[in-house]
């Protein structure tokens, strides 16, 4: 028995298949969508993960910038402390905490009769190309001096 005898059409299962297709939404000229969306969703998400990497280099180069300043200002305003002293201290903190985030790194050191001050300025170091982000701390306090009891006594 043919199928035309059974009242059947021969291609009933394909029309049966494209029609649940419509129904469910798949339709077939969809083919390639998912692509298409990847090739927008990826660059878009991969710039988002160096947006965030290069966030973290900068915050960790600040944090080294501000270790540096901390460290050169506390040699700097000691009683018999100095600018280069201070100086020193800085270039020593750097090389020990490694420049790698924190790039051309230039320390400011200065010290008046009352006030020490320092300054470290640099850029992180940049995973986004064509994104350098600046690094400026700046530490200051008052020079230490010791006073005889008689000076300190209203």
């Amino acid at each position: 028995m043919t199928l035309a005898a059974a009242g059947q059409q021969p291609y009933a299962c394909r029309a049966d298949r494209a029609d649940t297709r419509l129904h469910t939404g798949l339709l077939l000229d969809e083919r390639g969508a998912v692509t298409t969306e990847m090739v927008i969703i990826m660059p878009v998400l991969l710039t988002l993960v160096l947006l965030l990497a290069q966030a973290t280099l900068w915050w960790h180069a600040v944090h080294l910038a501000q270790a540096t300043s901390a460290h050169a200002l506390a040699v700097t305003r000691v009683q018999d402390g100095t600018a280069a002293g201070g100086q020193d201290e800085a270039q020593r903190v750097l090389a020990q905490l490694g420049r790698g985030p924190l790039r051309g790194a230039h320390v400011t050191v200065t010290r008046t009769a009352d006030r020490a001050e320092v300054q470290v300025t640099g850029t992180a170091t940049s995973v986004v190309p064509f994104l350098h982000l600046p690094v400026r701390t700046h530490a200051s306090g008052p020079v230490e001096r010791f006073r005889s009891g008689v000076e300190a006594a209203p």
